[in-house]
């Protein structure tokens, strides 16, 4: 048996009642390169002798015996097993994880280690994109597969993350969006599970190195793990392996491993190929190889990098993770050359299209990169040319964003027809929903019938006027009072559609003329009731607006249709007034809707039937529409998934005021008329 000496082991400072505090490393000797520290699992003796410590097949640093600092095993220049202290280094600091209650150790229930004990996930927005960074982390390629509500049975002790947001790229779970350590709303019965689901044959994996990203290459087959031997071994073929396992880059290593039959060999692979059992190969265990001629693969894991708060996985504000924090890039000379090798590193296809000003929205952590200046041509971002990591001179309003596999071309749905019925407030985002909280930013097409009533160039350069809602194909709803200052001539106004960011040309932006403004005959400019108003679009044979994915019409209400009794989810939108300035992205609030009684209450005999008001009255939670939202949409969502135009904004004393809501217009009082006028 294998003898270990060490300090702490002779003068019994190990003592069960210590707890781990854990780490990650190297091992560096006096003037000599830093060595590797050994996997836990290596030394089973001294697992059994510290159980429950986070000690397991990983070669995290780890405090199991309560010394000055964490330390590890490690292999001296001489051969021999020893210790030492380790050197921390930010490429490792991921949190242990491991599957339990599995048929495998493949699959099962997800556990991560945080002071000292195992806790679980809860499956809160649990999908395929955190089981494949979960997978990733073990080190098992394959298909990744959720798994909710216990399915591998309850675990015990704390539930330590929730609502668990990865998208897919990242290299461990500690990198993913997700909530506080210990903040949960959830029981053991929520807790999340994967099912890596490896064992088919050509499945790889690389063991014994510092991570999942490195080791010895082996190869699933006929129930076997098995190495490749490294005859005619080359640069494409690394760069498929990488490929096939979710890395990027490659270089080779060398090591003996013993044990395990060779499973392939004579590999010849183009680079071009998505897994290694697709190249040019010889047959299954057919070799004249030795395990001397094993394979080993180092994938470089360059900085990940994810797209955040676009429309779908393929678009979204571009966001890298350097020094163990997520971090944004500065729009100074952002390019589609730039943009092209963003979504080459994230697999992405098709053209690319660079977004600057915030287009999706402001990041938040530090800017980490500035004047990026890709050829177009490098695989990942950190080879592109750049400033010094966190040199820049931006703000977060000029944070790059992406669009992948980008098309200039607008996918019509259907033919305009006047009426749509079965299309009224639907929102076609393909994407998981991220909660949605006051005053942030929309998602991209997340409000398809929202409109904008904007100034002619001559009137203030085209500046947006007021809100509206699209409900058919060439009819808008707003406020009369939009209409106060510069009078209803038509020539005055135009009305876009399809907008989101309001300084940048969009594919599915499209300005139309205004034919015709109707007020409400009761409007009377020096009040506050009866504030309402249809606006025509030009068009011929009722077909104006072109409906697609970001331009569709909202659902009027029934005549006596209550928002409070049909619906919980109500929301406003517009670019109005964020409390620092007008905002350039579409934004949205949650907002609730209060009762009559206190509507009454707190705005007198100005209040009417013909109104209802809403907001949340807390101090600290206030979310009210402001100058620039007036006329636009309060909408509230019914059973079924349509989305219905409830209020219009219509005024209010100040802009989110304690104590003074925003009132809106009631639409439902005014749904006799607005059927008359539109014929609808």
């Amino acid at each position: 048996p294998l003898l270990l000496w060490s300090p702490a082991l002779e003068s019994g400072a190990l003592t069960p009642s210590t707890r781990p505090t854990p780490s990650r490393g190297t091992v560096r000797g006096s003037g000599a390169p830093p060595l590797p520290c050994l996997k836990w699992s290596k030394i089973p003796d001294f697992i059994h002798r510290f159980p429950h410590r986070g000690l397991g097949a990983h070669s995290l640093c780890r405090n199991p015996d309560g010394r000055l600092k964490p330390w590890c095993f490690y292999r001296n220049h001489r051969g021999r097993i020893d210790w030492a202290y380790c050197g921390c280094k930010q490429a490792s600091l991921f949190v242990p994880i491991r599957l339990a209650g599995g048929n495998s150790e493949y699959e099962g229930r997800v556990e991560v280690y945080r002071a000292g004990q195992w806790g679980t996930i809860c499956d809160d927005h649990w999908d395929e994109a955190d089981a494949e960074v979960i997978c990733r982390q073990l080190g098992i390629s394959g298909p990744a597969k959720a798994q909710t509500l216990a399915y591998f049975g309850e675990g015990s002790g704390p539930i330590f993350l929730d609502d668990v947001q990865c998208t897919g790229n990242e290299l461990s779970i500690d990198q993913c969006a997700k909530s506080l350590w210990g903040e949960h709303n959830c029981g053991h019965k929520e807790d999340a599970s994967v099912s890596c689901n490896p064992l088919r044959d050509g499945t790889l994996r690389l063991t014994g190195g510092e991570g999942s990203h490195e080791g010895q290459l082996e190869v699933y087959f006929g129930g076997h793990w098995g190495s490749v031997c490294d005859d005619g071994w080359t640069e494409q073929n690394s760069h498929v392996v990488c490929r096939q396992l979710g890395f990027r880059y490659k270089t080779e290593v060398i090591e003996e491993c013993l044990g395990r039959p060779i499973h392939l060999d004579d590999v010849n692979c183009s680079g071009q190929e998505l897994s290694l059992s697709s190249c040019s190969r010889s047959e299954w265990g057919k070799h004249d190889c030795s395990h001397q001629e094993d394979v080993a693969i180092v994938c470089t894991h360059s900085p990940p990098i994810r797209l955040m708060d676009g429309e779908n996985k393929k678009e979204g504000r571009v966001e890298i993770f350097i020094n163990g924090q997520w971090g944004t890039i500065c729009d100074d000379g952002w390019t589609d050359k730039d943009a092209t090798v963003v979504c080459r590193q994230l697999s992405y296809k098709g053209s690319a299209k660079a977004r600057s000003l915030a287009y999706f929205g402001d990041g938040v952590g530090p800017i980490h990169m500035d004047n990026v200046k890709c050829t177009g041509t490098e695989l990942m971002l950190a080879d592109c040319i750049k400033q010094d990591i966190g040199t820049h001179n931006c703000r977060h309003s000029e944070d790059a964003g992406v669009i992948c596999d980008y098309s200039a071309k607008k996918r019509v749905l259907l033919g305009n027809t006047e009426s749509v019925p079965s299309l009224c407030g639907l929102r076609l985002l393909n994407q998981r929903q991220k909660r949605i909280i006051g005053g942030k930013n929309s998602l991209r097409g997340g409000w398809p019938w929202q409109a904008a009533i904007r100034l002619r160039a001559s009137h203030r350069d085209g500046r947006l006027l007021c809100g509206a809602t699209l409900i058919s194909s060439c009819w808008v709803l707003t406020a009369a009072h939009c209409f106060k200052r510069y009078g209803n001539n038509t020539k005055n106004y135009v009305v876009r559609l399809g907008d989101y960011h309001t300084l940048v040309p969009e594919e599915y932006e499209e300005d139309v003329e205004v034919k015709s403004i109707i007020i409400h005959k009761d409007y009377k400019p020096d009040a506050n009731d009866y504030d309402i108003a249809l606006v025509k679009l030009e068009g011929q044979l009722n077909r104006c607006a072109k409906f697609n994915a970001h331009v569709l019409p909202a659902c009027l209400p029934h005549r006596r249709e209550r928002a409070k009794k049909v619906a919980s989810n109500c929301y406003i939108t517009g670019w109005g007034d964020t409390g620092r300035a007008y905002s350039k992205t579409l934004q949205q609030a949650a907002i609730p809707l209060l009762p009559k009684r206190l509507c009454e209450d707190r705005y007198k005999n100005r209040f009417t039937g013909r109104m209802l008001c809403a907001g949340n009255l807390l101090d600290h939670k206030r979310v009210d529409s402001c100058q620039g939202d007036s006329g636009g949409p309060l909408m509230c969502e019914r059973p079924g998934g349509h989305w219905v135009v409830f209020g219009v904004t219509s005024w209010g004393h100040g802009c989110g005021v304690k104590d003074t809501p925003g009132v809106y217009t009631r639409v439902s009082a005014f749904v006799p008329w607005i059927k008359r006028v539109t014929k609808l």
